[in-house]
């Protein structure tokens, strides 16, 4: 692999467990009951079951599985390690993760995500009001990566107007959430983005290259629904949004020359600048734009009422590693002005070192070798292999109410599947994004629709049909894998096959 990818172990090299002993049902015990504990879990703390719970759930799966490991002649030591090697490979992963909270922290106090969205609602006119959306919710979450802020703040200010010009909710509902899950799966701040390529085993920026040839024909394809029904529309009133740009400029100094940090960052990745390296290079620029454009925050942000030394050291790192929050007098902006820093990411790479610890049991007593097989005698095709994956997306979306395990766990459970038939990781991760990531807004009782239904106070059932980017990604992922269009090989990484054969 190249030196900028995050996963430092060659596929050849990975140890895969086989275990004769082991037969099928054995092997899907420990996967059934951790399926059955998230979902109970997920009933009972809601939201907060990421806080910890479903993180120890997780270890539990892992205890499962070692017991039948056990009854099934694996030793401890063989067990322990596997979890070893697992946690080991996400090493780069978990760098990045920390990295990408450094950079959202400084990006926000430099003004940088600010004139984002600044920017982004001056495009506001009441004849495009929907599609206008779409993309004001692309570039706040692609700038912030996360769709449940972007839901919650300018997410709710677009209902309000979209109330106000006569348009359905569920329209407006929708189109804020197909906006806000296109910037959460392609942004590199996001945490799911970060999550399934370290799941597949592949690297995040080749991932977000790969997503992009299922995302944006999705993404076109929702853009020309929203243009066409604007026009059946016959909206009425005005857009006011100078109450929130008035808000901004006087909190920040709204500059266009601060785009130069994304930009930047933006050049690097194109010239396939190890991730590390480029998150790092626009972390300290823009530590170094918050000092030009923005004395007067990073003052506050370190505890004091001028700019001095002492104090622009310290708010630039308590950006970089702390809770940030810039205040405002407009109440609807202050949410959306915070940033948690690389401490915010410590919750995701607690999930992922359990889910590596439940799957390098897995791993250890051989069980994902036993599914890997009969997954693979199920599925005859490629295409099978990834439909397969898409319904294990969908089905622990549904059963166990979480899009991060929706992710972690086929996954973790895929990988193997995929590199027997010669697949490139990239093909999981996307595969991962486009059902899991995206799907669990459309789910009622899945943390993700449970959020977003009741911060914009629109039921699942009236945006549902309107969430078009989310419930159509799965569906464009199946069609290009029923045609085998860009379908990444393992064997030849820079080579993609395209062609009309299975």
């Amino acid at each position: 692999m190249k030196s900028q990818d995050i996963h430092p172990i060659e596929p050849q090299e990975e140890n895969i467990v086989e275990n004769t002993e082991l037969n099928i049902w054995e092997a899907l015990l420990p996967v059934v009951i951790l399926v059955c504990m998230l979902a109970y879990n997920v009933f009972v703390f809601g939201d907060d079951a990421l806080s910890g719970s479903n993180q120890f759930i997780l270890l539990l799966g892992g205890a499962v599985a070692a017991i039948v490991g056990v009854f099934n002649k694996v030793t401890y030591e063989q067990m322990l390690t596997e979890v070893a090697e697992n946690v080991r490979s996400t090493t780069g992963a978990l760098l990045i993760l920390l990295m990408v909270g450094a950079l959202s922290g400084t990006w926000l106090i430099s003004g940088i995500i600010p004139s984002m969205i600044y920017y982004g609602l001056q495009i506001l006119n009441p004849t495009i009001f929907l599609v206008a959306t779409v993309i004001i919710c692309s570039i706040i979450s692609i700038a912030t990566g996360s769709s449940w802020t972007t839901s919650a703040t300018v997410g709710i200010a677009l209902i309000g107007i979209g109330d106000a010009l006569g348009v359905s909710l569920g329209m407006t509902a929708g189109a804020v959430l197909s906006g806000a899950y296109f910037g959460d799966k392609l942004s590199p701040m996001s945490d799911t983005t970060n999550l399934a390529p370290a799941m597949a085993g592949g690297d995040l920026f080749s991932h977000i290259r790969y997503m992009t040839i299922t995302t944006i024909p999705t993404y076109t394809i929702t853009l020309l629904f929203f243009i066409i029904l604007g026009f059946t529309l016959d909206p009425s009133g005005t857009v006011n949004t100078k109450e929130l740009l008035d808000s901004m400029d006087a909190t920040f100094n709204i500059n266009g020359w601060l785009f130069i940090v994304p930009v930047v960052v933006i050049l690097l990745i194109l010239k396939k600048t190890p991730p590390l390296l480029a998150l790092l290079i626009g972390t300290l620029l823009g530590g170094v734009f918050a000092l030009i454009f923005q004395p007067g925050i990073v003052a506050i942000v370190g505890g004091a009422e001028n700019l001095t030394f002492r104090s622009a050291y310290k708010g630039i790192m308590n950006s970089i590693t702390v809770s940030t929050s810039i205040a405002t007098d407009n109440a609807a902006l202050n949410d959306l002005f915070s940033s948690k820093g690389m401490s915010g990411m410590l919750g995701t790479i607690w999930l992922i070192i359990c889910a590596m610890v439940f799957g390098g049991v897995m791993d250890g007593i051989g069980a994902l070798s036993r599914i890997t097989k009969s997954l693979l005698s199920l599925a005859k095709t490629t295409f099978g292999l990834f439909a397969s994956t898409v319904t294990s997306c969908l089905a622990l979306n549904v059963t166990a109410s979480d899009q991060y395990l929706a992710i972690v766990v086929p996954g973790k459970m895929f990988a193997k599947a995929y590199k027997d038939r010669g697949l490139a990781p990239e093909n999981l991760s996307r595969t991962l994004e486009d059902s899991g990531t995206v799907t669990s807004v459309l789910i009622p009782w899945n943390t993700c629709g449970a959020y977003h239904s009741g911060v914009l106070g629109v039921g699942v059932g009236q945006y549902f049909m309107y969430a078009i980017f989310n419930w159509l990604s799965p569906i464009m992922t199946l069609i290009f894998a029923a045609f085998h269009i860009k379908i990444k090989q393992l064997a030849t990484s820079k080579t993609e096959v395209n062609t009309q054969t299975p």
